[in-house]
């Protein structure tokens, strides 16, 4: 026979393990609230922008083929400004003591469709760090470009800057309590519909059938002491009423 499960039996469950999650789920919000407060370096970002355009001064107009041309090549810049060739020199240049590889690794360079932007984001756990490798990359980068490409087209948009008090982008405090608050409820309510599973004592008629494989014929009420020997005394009582008669 297939047993289903009520919710209603689900909800007395729920309520006689409730300690249990309660505990489980605390114990998720202490770990990650440590590991996140303690044990996870904080990382920063910086950001620099460049834009890609004509270098002609002389010329007044630039056409629609000059815009979509510098576009296209900025999918060559993203390459190049992320290749050992610049990030090299802006080893060299700040005393890094990181590989090209390492480098590259912190470097994502984005520019919205169709822009002659670009956006170039440095992370690490360093703030002032980030912000030096990121104009430091840029300004790197547009000085080598006319040698690698022939075209002297970059010019810098916007530098990084310092902050006093900056802001971490990870990790984030609030998400991964949120995180482990779901995950501490989801074990805790995982473990209470296991122990109830793993619980084999017998409780209720439906338990003993499901046990015995046998239907219940009857009941056998549980009897109070006290209230047994009183019947007893009100049975001597009546008997000796009986005999006195």
């Amino acid at each position: 026979m297939e047993e289903t499960i009520s919710l209603q039996e689900i909800w007395e469950i729920l309520k006689k393990r409730l300690g249990l999650i309660a505990i489980v789920t605390a114990i998720a919000l202490v770990l990650s609230f440590v590991a996140t407060t303690f044990f996870m370096t904080p990382q920063y970002e910086a950001n620099s922008q460049f834009i890609v355009n004509q270098a002609d001064q002389q010329q007044q107009e630039i056409t629609s083929n000059e815009i979509r041309t510098n576009v296209e090549l900025i999918n060559t810049y993203n390459v190049i400004i992320q290749s050992p060739a610049i990030l090299d020199l802006v080893i060299d240049d700040l005393g890094l003591d990181l590989s090209a590889s390492q480098l590259a690794n912190r470097i994502s360079v984005n520019n919205a469709d169709q822009s002659q932007v670009v956006s170039v984001q440095v992370t690490g756990p360093d703030h002032d760090q980030a912000v030096d490798i990121a104009n430091t990359t840029v300004e790197i980068f547009k000085n080598e470009i006319p040698s690698y490409m022939n075209v002297d087209n970059v010019g810098i948009l916007s530098e990084a800057m310092h902050q006093a008090d900056p802001s971490q982008i990870s990790p984030n405090l609030s998400l991964n309590l949120a995180i482990a608050l779901v995950l501490g409820l989801m074990v805790g309510v995982g473990l209470a519909f296991l122990l109830e599973y793993l619980d084999n004592t017998i409780k209720t008629e439906e338990d003993l059938e499901s046990s015995l494989e046998m239907p219940v014929m009857g009941i056998i009420s549980t009897i109070d002491p006290e209230e047994g020997n009183a019947t007893r005394k009100s049975r001597k009582a009546r008997k000796g009423v009986n005999i006195g008669s």
